[in-house]
């Protein structure tokens, strides 16, 4: 089976509201099922989101259901003029997942979300993903139009519309 995947999904959008707020939205991770529509529920162990910290996700595709593990690899906080960047990396595939903030202009922000691949996806998820997720095309649009609407839907929560 060839590991063909992109190596890179992201997608951005611009924010009205500061990077502080935003911030406290995306590095709440009890609360990514809100915002993405990918996740059921996240619970973070002992808590507290920091650099380090581990959680497990439940996620879902119709009525399929995945867990999987994540650990926090960088949390540097913006400022209203220095950007800042959330990550994480997920156990079972190797992904990073992140969130890079960047203060804008008009102080508002302009938030970036990521999918990165730095040491490939475990053949074991690109065997799930073929067999049981649609392959990877398929999920790999998934994700992506997962981000976009991650991305909308934190800038909604952000801006209180």
């Amino acid at each position: 089976m060839p590991d063909t995947y992109e190596k890179l999904l992201e997608d951005t959008i611009e924010i009205d509201a500061p990077t502080d707020k935003v911030w406290s939205l995306v590095t709440d991770v009890p609360r990514m099922a809100k915002w993405s529509p990918q996740v059921v529920r996240s619970t973070v162990k002992g808590g507290v989101v920091r650099e380090g910290a581990t959680f497990t996700n439940l996620n879902k595709q119709g009525f399929k259901r995945w867990p999987t593990g994540g650990k926090v690899v960088r949390m540097n906080a913006p400022s209203a003029t220095t950007p800042g960047e959330f990550a994480f990396r997920i156990r079972e595939n190797h992904t990073v997942w992140s969130f890079h903030l960047e203060p804008t202009a008009t102080g508002g922000t302009r938030l970036t979300e990521r999918r990165e691949t730095p040491d490939g996806i475990s053949k074991l998820s690109l065997m799930l993903t073929k067999v049981v997720l649609g392959g990877q095309d398929g999920f790999t649009k998934e994700l992506q139009d997962g981000i976009r609407q991650t991305l909308e839907r934190i800038k909604a929560e952000a801006e209180g519309v």
